[in-house]
């Protein structure tokens, strides 16, 4: 390929890349739009609510402390 076709394909591809970076934003501007389903106690669909009452201790009796290793040893 000469130099002017591989420029002429640089710009038509440019020009593909720009298209489809207009439609994308156009697609997101649609979902802005849109009003997220909402349930009867008036929140998005999906979401879900986490209790404050605390958790069960006995859910961590067999867990290392993440990042310190096992309770019996010391840390590096």
């Amino acid at each position: 390929m000469s130099l002017e076709d591989d420029l002429t394909e640089v710009k038509r591809r440019l020009e593909e890349l720009a298209r489809s970076v207009i439609q994308l934003e156009r697609n997101l501007a649609q979902r802005r739009e849109e009003k997220p389903v909402r349930t009867a106690v008036g929140r998005p669909e999906g979401l879900v609510t986490i209790p404050d009452t605390p958790y069960d201790s006995s859910l961590w009796t067999d867990s290392d402390d993440e990042g310190l290793g096992a309770r019996d040893r010391r840390a590096p």
